[in-house]
């Protein structure tokens, strides 16, 4: 195959900008597609959220070496940003006064991806085709060509449904007015939906966490706010995180705020709640689970479907793609991530190996990259454009190499003993199907699933 001279990159958020600036950094001409109207545009719909990582894990290299150049100063490194901080100080100055600034594209929705002059079908020479990008802006559509694609488009625009089977609920689509999805401005914005009024909240990872927080902090100043917490599974303190053995003390005090909740009685919980149903009646929007006559039911004013996120496939169906069956994402990156298995947020650094598809120079890459798995740090995302552009400019050495050290969970399946060690020991030294250093020991003894359960 040909040398590679333009990327083109899909999302220009954290992760897409720093393929951006990986890609101009080994001489390549990235070409990013945004498809809203400004840089970070799925951040600015949580810019009031604090994350849970503090700015030290926050800031690609990359983007950083291009944005010393400007006189930029890095913030400091043990604070944590919100959303909006994020955008302001970091992104917004990457994307406007460094040289990626003629790079982007904004309200540029890509609609299809190709091979030019090869449908999906044809073999013989595919690779050697440049790839052709078509979308959409304000004049109509467009098309560019490029020699490798990395989709960073992410998967915020694509929530999960309420239903417990993966579709829609029946009747979700008929009672939409009384739902929300991800994570709603409950204490700004939006708060005069939900004050003093009958609130559930469906999910149970970080943004659920988040979401049911806010909403107690809301009924304190808004007397008749009741909050419930709908729960798939039957555990609520799976939900609950690693607490003070949490390398980032953020997100462990956002389980142990939750805990604390729930033990004060702060809110209703619901465990084992799979929702089927949802219809309006007289008094409210009625949640059921189970049949539509007979099952478990409840009545509330406004749902909140906090339930993970799915990538949008769409646009990608005449590429040649090889997608685990479950989680929608690399088949070699599946065992790491895969909730089935583990539950261990301390996933072993990856790059091009691992995100490799059976499309020569097509990657996805950040939360995309995950698939329908729940858990992913802005650090990975970094440490995977780094080898995937490393790949693509040949440098074959540094795309193997893993310079990353990923701060641990402090939690496996929630029951595992933790020691001196970590997360079951600490991330897996080799075996990339193992998701921590207990998990690779027991397969190594013909163990199966996760060896840390």
């Amino acid at each position: 195959m040909s040398a590679v001279k333009t990327v083109a990159i899909i999302g220009a958020g954290p992760i897409g900008l720093a393929a951006a600036a990986h890609a101009n950094e080994r001489g390549m001409i990235p070409i990013v597609l945004e498809a809203g109207p400004d840089i970070g545009h799925a951040v600015r719909q949580w810019s009031r959220v604090r994350l849970f990582s503090p700015w030290e894990y926050n800031i690609d290299k990359a983007a950083a070496r291009l944005l010393e150049s400007t006189g930029w100063n890095s913030p400091d490194p043990e604070s944590y940003p919100t959303g909006g901080e994020l955008l302001e100080q970091y992104l917004e100055p990457l994307a406007s006064r460094t040289a990626l600034r003629d790079s982007i594209n904004t309200s540029a929705r890509v609609t299809g991806i190709s091979r030019v002059g090869f449908d999906k079908v044809k073999t013989k020479g595919r690779g050697d085709a440049p790839f052709e990008l078509r979308y959409r802006n304000g004049a109509g559509e467009k098309m560019l060509l490029a020699d490798a694609v990395i989709d960073a488009s992410g998967t915020w625009w694509s929530p999960n449904p309420a239903g417990s089977n993966g579709l829609r609920a029946i009747g979700e689509s008929d009672v939409s007015e009384r739902i929300a999805y991800g994570m709603p401005d409950l204490l700004g914005a939006q708060r005069g939906r939900y004050a003093s009024k009958r609130v559930a909240v469906l999910g149970a990872g970080h943004s659920a966490t988040g979401t049911l927080i806010d909403l107690v902090t809301l009924a304190q100043s808004a007397p008749g706010t009741e909050v419930f917490w709908l729960l798939r599974g039957d555990n609520p303190a799976k939900s609950f995180g690693g607490g003070v053995n949490d390398k980032l003390k953020a997100r462990g005090a956002l389980g142990s705020m939750l805990a604390e909740l729930v033990q004060r009685g702060s809110l209703h919980v619901e465990p084992g709640f799979r929702v089927t149903h949802l219809t309006t009646t007289e008094e409210g929007l009625r949640i059921g689970a189970g049949s539509a006559c007979c099952g478990r039911s409840l009545i509330v004013d406004e749902l909140i479907v906090a339930t993970g996120f799915r990538p949008d496939l769409e646009f990608l169906s005449e590429l040649r793609l090889s997608l685990d069956p479950a989680l929608d994402c690399s088949p070699a990156l599946a065992p790491l991530i895969d909730p089935n298995e583990h539950s261990c947020g301390t996933v072993r650094p990856h790059g091009a190996r691992e995100l490799a598809q059976p499309e020569p120079r097509f990657y996805f890459a950040g939360m995309k990259s995950y698939g329908r798995a729940p858990t992913f740090l802005m650090l990975t995302g970094y440490e995977q454009v780094r080898s995937i552009t490393a790949e693509l400019a040949g440098d074959t050495e540094a795309a193997r190499r893993v310079e990353l050290v990923l701060p641990e969970t402090g939690i496996c399946n929630v029951t595992a003993s933790l020691g001196d060690r970590g997360c079951c020991g600490g991330p897996a030294k080799a075996d990339a199907s193992a998701c921590c250093a207990s998990d690779e020991a027991a397969k190594q003894q013909g163990g199966s699933g996760c060896g840390c359960s």
